[in-house]
């Protein structure tokens, strides 16, 4: 009886008693090494300049000569400066519908590109030529063609929409720029989702048939549910990446017809250049911060993913 209590006191107290901790991976001093470079690298050419440029922003500093602190007075103005209002209503906008273009080709064609048809290695090499593309390239040679070849079709065949240009109807421009940075953006996000459906295990598609389920129901029951987490990836990276756009909207529209196309990066690089460098730091500074509000939303969907 003795030696049963004593067990089971032994017990409870090894329980209770905390597991014994792994000892700490000693790191190797040439890591540190091999990081200090980059490290320093990223400081001085990233971190300094950004600091430097939000304490501008409560200056009135135009890049040069003298300076004077005015407090929150350039972060007040913004939010009264149509220009400012106008360029992010712009940039969130196209945002939004580019990454809904992009991602509903792209995922279509991934779907096609990883089903049994022929040639479909060849097929992913030449979707992904315009992804290697730069795009300030692609935007004059869309700009010609919007500009002189679709209005001659147009003239040809009696479309009067067509005889002008996209690119100067300010209601319409934001079009041309959707589809052109969708023409560039689809091959990147169509390897993400071959690369999810690629992962999908065969088993799953063989005992869908088996039950009966067409290719449709495969495709919205089994497909989609199992690539979510690909989604969800390419939603936000695409999303945050369209938020700096800049050099497609400078090829095509340069901001115009008007402002009607300016994204906040060119109303941040114009304000640098016309004097207004305080000013425009201060919108930069609000627009870090949306990136980094984006960033953290994307590691919080990210790590629910995995944690599913």
């Amino acid at each position: 009886m003795t030696d049963t209590v004593t067990t089971g006191t032994a017990a409870r107290a090894a329980a209770a008693s905390p597991a014994p901790r792994r000892p700490r991976r000693r790191v190797e001093p040439i890591y540190y090494l091999l990081l200090l470079p980059t490290v320093v690298l990223f400081t001085l050419a990233i971190t300094v300049p950004g600091i430097i440029g939000i304490f501008f922003s409560f200056t009135d500093s135009i890049g040069i000569g003298d300076w004077s602190f005015v407090g929150l007075t350039n972060y007040v103005a913004m939010f009264s400066d149509p220009a400012i209002l106008q360029s992010y209503l712009f940039t969130f906008g196209f945002a939004v519908a580019t990454v809904v273009v992009v991602n509903l080709v792209a995922f279509l064609l991934a779907v096609g590109l990883t089903s049994r048809i022929r040639m479909r290695t060849a097929l992913r090499t030449v979707f992904v030529v315009p992804m290697v593309i730069s795009g300030i390239i692609i935007a004059y040679v869309f700009n010609f063609l919007f500009s002189n070849s679709l209005p001659a079709a147009g003239a040809a065949a009696g479309i009067g929409w067509l005889e002008t240009s996209l690119l100067a109807n300010p209601d319409l421009a934001w079009v041309a720029i959707v589809l052109v940075t969708a023409w560039q953006s689809i091959p990147g996000t169509m390897l993400i989702y071959i690369a999810g459906l690629l992962s999908v295990p065969g088993d799953v598609y063989e005992a869908a048939d088996l039950d009966g389920a067409s290719k449709v129901q495969q495709l919205l029951r089994i497909t989609v549910p199992l690539v979510a987490g690909y989604v969800v990836i390419n939603v936000i990276l695409g999303f945050k990446g369209y938020l700096n756009a800049y050099d497609i909207i400078v090829g095509l529209t340069n901001g115009g017809p008007g402002t009607a196309t300016r994204s906040v990066a060119m109303t941040i690089i114009a304000g640098f250049n016309g004097g207004d460098y305080a000013y425009q730091m201060a919108n930069a500074t609000i627009f870090f911060v949306v990136a980094v509000l984006i960033s953290l939303l994307q590691l919080s969907l990210t790590r629910t993913r995995k944690a599913s």
